[in-house]
């Protein structure tokens, strides 16, 4: 198929060459960028590209339909007019300015998450504050659009200059001319649209690679039309009794007993209590940190001793060695603690539809008494988790910056006020103004005589970075160090004042990640980029412990409740680890596309092509090594990631459907 540009397409032509300049400018330069983690064999890179190509055309058939519809419908007597002119300049500035715009954006978000745009891209168009401003703190924002219009008019400029704009206007092309060129493009669309998806660049087993061959307006489309993925339609499945039959049998032989055995259902009892011990019911502060890699500790590791009070914390409490976060995002860290389920394709469950009245971890508090409250130092509007916990009973404690609830949501909701804030940055309030609002809520929860469950969500370990200074010894704003370090002396403080309260006694702090820092890698997955510290502090008639076993985010809270020594009915996936044997122990990793089992140094991963991979895992290098396909093992994880999305689904989630 011959691609021409007859005079009166001079322009599309000069914004194509544009268009594949700037595109393998950024293909480069993110290879570089990650040159040491990219598979550079000579016909991995060449197909990087030439796919990268593909994309570039197929992205740019899309940018030039409009056109191209105003070219052939337009007639001949009006080319030049005043009309054409307006048209033609209004549409080269405008699809150049975006270009621009793409171009130096994916740079900004390759530089947080090494993947061209996703869903998280979508998702950040609609939180337009925080976003906004996170990118004014953390980059000269006046500087880089004052650059980009520059680049526009420059880019008008050398087009006018080689005579694109002259030969567009004085073009006498007919329009059967015009029909044979655009043909091509319309052509390269229509099979584009109906038969090449995103995931058809992912060609390699290295991921690098794969995101090389994408184009960011490409993907960001792409991302907009699929941030849901159904596993019925997308995944490996087995039969539906199959499955849950494999999940019932997990908790029997845990000891659990199912409420109702013959349904689809895994609502069962759970019972803790032995005859020696009683149940207890000491207030709980769960503090959820953005970012917090177990690699930042000096327990795992780093000599950077950025984490002084943690380290001094993994000596002193139950502390989790070997547990692992279901995602990469705070959202999905929030599904799996709250929910204690694995990571469902697609969007997290916080993110999507009919996510209210389900049954989590605050409804095992209620019933034993508790008050519920969720506590975030920006608006909690962000990432729908206002919705989310609001309609999950939990109360609000959010700095509101004007974005109501739904009308139909029955909670309460107290601001942090502006006497109450003494720094601020475009996520939040910084932790230690959080915590102080927490200790401030927990002296009128005291007063009432009731037992209350926080969920503490902290925002200082994010970009830009910034923070009060004078509080550690690394300037605010200069990088992750600091931002660790200061959500480290701010924990470290807190817990200091809360020692001075009278429910200190009685009160147990959790604190865990909601997700690592980064989820770059060149495998599937990248494991040691889901490794996160858990800490279960102050437990009453405990003593401190080390916990080796290999857990996952959604067991935290069932271990705790087995702490306390609560018997309760259960919908949740999670369980006490503590009595988990050897052989049962697991742990799930995943990112909105590919589901992942991890057991015993071998790792099952599911993606939406229907494909099952199956790899031993050698945890010193990080390197994943393919195996022969284990039935049984494929079996066992479709078998949870089946049945999560089934009960979510058909509403098996719900309260009222146990």
């Amino acid at each position: 198929m011959k691609i021409t540009f007859p005079k009166r397409f001079t322009l599309l032509k000069g914004f194509v060459l544009l268009f594949l300049i700037l595109s393998f400018v950024a293909r480069v330069s993110f290879l570089i960028w990650n040159f040491s983690e990219v598979d550079k064999g000579f016909f991995k890179l060449g197909n990087t590209f030439v796919i990268g190509f593909l994309f570039d055309i197929a992205t740019l058939s899309f940018f030039t339909i409009p056109y191209l519809i105003y070219l052939l419908l337009i007639p001949k007597k009006f080319y030049g007019s005043i009309l054409d002119r307006i048209v033609t300049y209004f549409g080269f500035s405008l699809v150049t300015l975006i270009v621009f715009f793409s171009f130096f954006g994916e740079f900004t978000f390759w530089d947080e998450f090494h993947r061209r745009f996703n869903f998280i891209a979508v998702d950040y168009l609609i939180y337009t504050y925080e976003v906004v401003k996170n990118i004014n703190e953390s980059y000269p924002l006046p500087l880089l659009i004052s650059g980009m219009v520059l680049m526009v008019l420059g880019s008008i400029f050398i087009v006018s200059k080689l005579g694109y704009f002259k030969s567009t206007f004085t073009s006498q092309t007919s329009f059967l001319s015009k029909l044979y060129a655009a043909l091509p493009w319309f052509i390269i669309a229509l099979i584009t649209g109906l038969f090449i998806t995103n995931s058809k660049a992912d060609f390699s087993e290295n991921r690098y690679n794969n995101e090389l061959a994408k184009a960011g307006i490409y993907s960001f489309f792409a991302a907009f039309r699929n941030n849901e993925l159904p596993y019925r339609d997308f995944y490996k499945t087995i039969p539906e009794e199959e499955a849950f039959a494999y999940l019932k049998s997990v908790y029997t032989n845990a000891g659990d007993s199912l409420i109702n055995p013959q349904a689809n259902s895994i609502y069962r009892k759970i019972v803790n209590r032995d005859s020696i011990d009683k149940q207890i019911r000491p207030n709980v502060i769960f503090i959820c940190v953005e970012s917090l890699s177990g690699d930042f500790l000096k327990t795992f590791g780093n000599e950077k001793n950025i984490t002084p009070t943690l380290d001094s914390l993994a000596n002193n409490s139950l502390f989790f060695e070997n547990l692992y976060a279901t995602g990469t995002r705070t959202v999905r860290g929030m599904e799996a603690i709250t929910l204690s389920i694995p990571p469902t394709p697609g969007r997290s469950i916080v993110k999507r539809k009919d996510n209210q009245g389900l049954f989590t971890i605050g409804e095992v508090f209620k019933e034993k008494g508790y008050s519920r409250n969720f506590f975030y130092g920006g608006d909690g509007y962000f990432d729908n988790m206002n919705t989310y916990f609001g309609g999950n009973g939990f109360n609000i404690i959010d700095r509101g910056r004007g974005f109501l609830l739904d009308a139909s949501i029955n909670t309460t909701r107290t601001n942090i006020d502006d006497d109450e804030v003494t720094f601020e940055n475009a996520w939040g309030v910084c932790d230690m103004d959080l915590y102080n609002k927490v200790l401030k809520e927990a002296d009128k929860a005291y007063d009432s005589k009731k037992p209350f469950f926080d969920f503490v969500m902290t925002t200082s370990n994010h970009k830009p970075y910034t923070y009060p200074e004078g509080k550690i010894d690394i300037p605010s704003g200069t990088g992750r160090d600091g931002a660790v370090k200061y959500t480290d002396y701010a924990i470290n403080e807190f817990l200091k004042q809360a020692k001075e309260k009278p429910w200190y006694k009685n009160t147990v702090f959790v604190i865990m990640s909601d997700h690592c820092a980064s989820s770059a890698g060149r495998w599937e997955l990248d494991i040691k980029n889901y490794h996160i510290p858990a800490f279960i502090i102050n437990l009453p008639n405990k003593s401190p412990l080390k916990l080796n076993q290999l857990a996952s985010q959604i067991d935290l809270f069932p271990t705790l409740f087995a702490q306390f020594g609560w018997d309760y009915n259960s919908n949740l996936f999670g369980q006490n680890i503590l009595k988990m044997d050897p052989a049962e122990q697991r742990t799930f990793i995943g990112n909105y596309r590919k589901l992942g089992l991890l057991k015993d140094n071998t790792v099952m991963i599911l993606d939406e092509l229907g494909k099952a991979n199956f790899y031993s895992w050698n945890p010193v290098d990080n390197a994943l090594s393919p195996e022969p396909l284990n039935e049984e093992f494929m079996k066992k994880t479709i078998s949870y990631y089946e049945v999560a999305d089934d009960l979510y689904e058909s509403g098996g989630l719900k309260l009222k459907n146990k």
